[in-house]
Parts: structure tokens; C-alpha cells; sequence
């Protein structure tokens, strides 16, 4: 199934569009073209009729705006998926749900309009699961399409992997962006919590809630996160190579053996390309610490549901009408109080940052490939604890033997340090997808 998966830089298709070499209308026939041949597998887009003559208008707009590089936005004619939880003009939200369109309504997100004065065209739709919380859309792995793409940004991970557009926008509240991107084997990026504004996302738990971005490349998503983030400024970033800091402990037994062989495989090869690497005991009482994100998650979910589960509550899958009712049980004062330690934890999680002197900490991305199956998406642990606390993350896809399934290797910088993290994560990438033999075609 290697055809299916062909991601396409981001950076080089920008370049391309922006200098003439292809013009708007040809890139959004070849778009067309792609998902018309692949997609019908991947089933990554939500299904709109009329997508193509949309598309081509979109595009004979885009080619009308000039010919000089110099005159056009940086994101001129590439198109872009959106998550089916972020309001589009002219296109309904659904959020992988059976309730009516009208009951999801609203304006245009920000992140949409961003997009649009990058010069991006809006590809369409992007399928997730029920609400971007547990239960699993469509979506299949472009790599194996008997195993998972992964949580509920699957349908925008898997869409970039298999080369239908070369950027997607998802969301992640726990480990809904960075874990598909793993499992796809292409580059997932969550923002500090609040770098890129909410308005016009379905809120899961707005306490979490990050709009992200998924492409091929560290480059790509470099280029994307400066049209999108709040006060992107790549002067920022931290010059020279970061301490790389290993969080052992409990957490990291979560990831299964051959994640954890990979992983350590991984940092050998950082090691002798010249990094620092520092393992810090951490997270002694993990399950404990992290118990108050459920509670936080749970409870938000209910009150962003409060009206629409009370009319429509039959409709609902029963995986997330079950999440709503265990929030539903919460108090005012429970969250209230979660948040509160939920605030210790972030203060000692920088503290422990600061003392041991870590630029960056490093983890598998997800416990282990993608599972086989369509029915779970996965396990969010290794994910858990940075989005918990609203911490930038990137997953990396590595170096990996022909037919093997991708194994993601994620970074995690400090809090609104978004342009080192991706300025580092160039550097990080350049090691982990030379060893071995790379199946990406990209």
C-alpha cells in the first residue's frame, strides 16, 4: 500500500505556487485528481459534493491575484484540510456526529481566516472522531488501512501522509494531534496552549483545547505556524542545539518495547551527533499527578455539551455520551480544585525544567505504531502530561525499515518558546531521518 502514502512538502509546494513554476488551477486539478484516486481508501475528507468546481474557482481566484513572488502571501493557492470541528464559511460542521449541521453553527475560525489571508485554498473538510473525543471517524492508515491512523485528528494526519494536501489543521485537547501524526509517519505541531485563538473550534476542553498543524516536514511546519501562531517571530529561537532531558519513571514505561527500543536507539544517535542528553527522574505518582486532567477534561466536555446533549442526547455515540455523563457527575468545586493542582504540577514540571538545565524534553510519541484496528485510536499517555499543562509539542517521524510502521519521536519545549522548539526541531530531524532507510516518499 506504499502508493498511498506520498506527502508532499509544504515549503516546496509554497515555493512552486509562489514563483509560477505551477499555477493555482493545475495544483488544485492535481488535489482533486489525488483524492479522487486515494482517498476512496484513506477516507480522510468529509464528503462534499461539488468539492472539484469549488476548488477550481478557489484557484482561478488565487491565480488572478498576480505572477511576482514578491506580490503573493506566502501560502498562495496551496490547499489546506480543516478539521470538521473548525467552522468554514460555506462549508457545514458535522464533528463526525449524526446531529444536525444547525446544531454545531457558527462563524468562521480565526485559523480559517489566517489561512485565507496566507493565501491557502480550503480543501475541504477533514474527518474526526465524534467531537474530537473518543470515538473513532472513518479514517484508515495510509500505511497499513486495517490499523488506526490515530486520534481524533486522524482525518488531517492521514490526508497530508497520503499526499492529498501538503498541510491540515487539527486540534488536541489530550493526544489528538501529535499521536495520529506519529502513527501517519508525518510532522505534527501543538502550539503553547492560546498561541493560536479558538474562536470557531467546537470546544472539548477549552482548559486544553490547541489548534495545530500537521505537514511532511519540521520546514513545513515552521513556514505554517509563522501565518498562523500569535506574534510569530523566528528571531526568537534559541541559537545552538538544545539539552535534550528524558523524563524516566513511570510515564515513560508506558511505552511498549519496541517504541522504547526505537526511542533509546534514537537518543544513541542524538549522542553522537553531538547532543546533550540528561535523564531526570520524574512523575514518581503519575497516575495520581494526572488524575485532575480527567477530571478538568471530563467536566469542561459536559458543559460544552450541556445544551446540545440535552436535545439531542440519542444521536450521540455512546462512547462520548458516556464521557459527557461522567462529567455531568463533577462539581463546580471538583474542577475548580483540579485546576488548582493541575497549576502545582505545571509549576514543578518547570521547576524540574529549569534545575536540570533541559531545553527540550524528549519521549516516544506514541507506546508503540499504530494499532491494528479500527475501533480504538490508541493510547494518549505519552501525550498526557505536556498538553495537560499547555506545553509546545512536535513529533517527528523517524528513520525506518522498508514496510515497518511509523514510530513518531516527540520533543517538548517550554511554555511560549514555540520558535525554539521548531528552530531545534530541524536539527533533531536531520539525525533521526538519516539512519536506516527512510520510507517517506517526500
Amino acid at each position: 500500500m506504499e502508493d498511498l502514502v506520498q506527502p508532499i512538502s509544504l515549503t516546496d509546494a509554497a515555493e512552486s505556487l509562489r514563483t509560477g513554476a505551477v499555477e493555482p488551477q493545475k495544483y488544485a486539478a492535481r488535489t482533486i485528481e489525488r483524492i479522487a484516486e486515494v482517498d476512496g481508501t484513506v477516507q480522510s475528507f468529509v464528503g462534499e459534493p461539488g468539492r472539484a468546481d469549488r476548488l477550481a474557482h478557489a484557484a482561478q481566484e488565487a491565480g488572478r491575484r498576480g505572477t511576482e513572488p514578491g506580490d503573493l502571501p506566502p501560502l498562495h493557492g496551496v490547499p489546506v484540510g480543516i478539521k470538521d470541528i473548525i467552522h468554514v464559511e460555506g462549508l457545514p460542521t458535522a464533528a463526525g456526529s449524526a446531529l444536525p449541521p444547525e446544531a454545531m453553527a457558527g462563524g468562521q475560525a480565526t485559523v480559517v481566516d489566517r489561512l485565507l489571508d496566507a493565501g491557502a485554498i480550503i480543501a475541504g473538510k477533514t474527518v474526526t472522531g465524534e467531537f474530537a473525543v473518543t470515538a473513532p471517524g472513518a479514517t484508515r492508515n495510509p500505511h497499513r488501512p486495517e490499523h488506526t491512523p490515530g486520534g481524533t485528528s486522524s482525518g488531517s494526519a492521514a490526508a497530508v501522509a497520503a499526499g492529498l494536501v501538503p498541510l491540515a489543521i487539527g486540534t488536541q485537547t489530550i493526544g489528538s494531534l501529535i499521536r495520529p501524526a506519529a502513527y501517519c509517519g508525518v510532522v505534527g505541531f501543538k502550539p503553547s496552549h492560546g498561541r493560536i485563538p479558538l474562536d470557531g473550534v467546537l470546544p472539548v476542553a477549552p482548559t486544553f483545547d490547541t489548534v495545530g498543524m500537521i505537514t511532511a516536514r519540521v520546514a513545513d511546519v515552521a513556514l505554517a505556524a509563522s501565518c498562523l501562531c500569535d506574534d510569530w517571530r523566528s528571531d526568537r529561537a534559541v541559537p545552538g542545539r538544545p539539552v535534550l532531558g528524558i523524563p524516566e519513571g513511570p510515564y515513560m514505561n508506558f511505552a511498549e518495547p519496541e517504541a522504547r527500543s526505537a526511542f533509546d536507539e534514537q537518543v544513541a544517535a542524538l549522542r553522537t551527533a553531538g547532543y546533550d542528553v540528561v535523564s531526570v527522574p520524574m512523575f514518581e505518582n503519575f497516575e495520581e499527578e494526572v488524575f485532575d486532567f480527567f477530571v478538568i477534561n471530563l467536566y469542561e466536555l459536559s458543559q460544552a455539551h450541556a445544551d446540545r446533549f440535552a436535545r439531542y442526547e440519542e444521536l450521540y455515540d455512546e462512547r462520548t455520551a458516556e464521557a459527557i455523563r461522567q462529567g455531568q457527575g463533577a462539581q463546580a468545586s471538583d474542577h475548580a480544585d483540579s485546576l488548582t493542582r493541575r497549576d502545582a504540577f505545571r509549576d514543578r514540571l518547570a521547576a524540574s525544567t529549569a534545575e536540570h538545565g533541559v531545553d527540550l524534553w524528549i519521549t516516544p510519541a506514541a507506546t508503540g505504531p499504530a494499532p491494528l484496528g479500527l475501533e480504538s485510536a490508541g493510547d494518549s499517555v505519552m501525550s498526557l502530561p505536556w498538553s495537560g499543562v499547555g506545553l509546545p509539542c512536535l513529533t517527528i517521524p523517524t528513520a525506518r525499515p522498508a514496510g515497518a510502521l511509523p514510530l513518531g519521536f516527540q520533543c517538548v519545549g517550554r511554555a511560549g518558546e514555540d520558535e525554539s522548539l521548531l528552530h531545534w526541531g530541524l536539527g533533531l530531524e536531520a539525525v533521526l531521518t538519516a539512519r536506516g532507510t527512510d520510507t517517506r516518499e517526500n
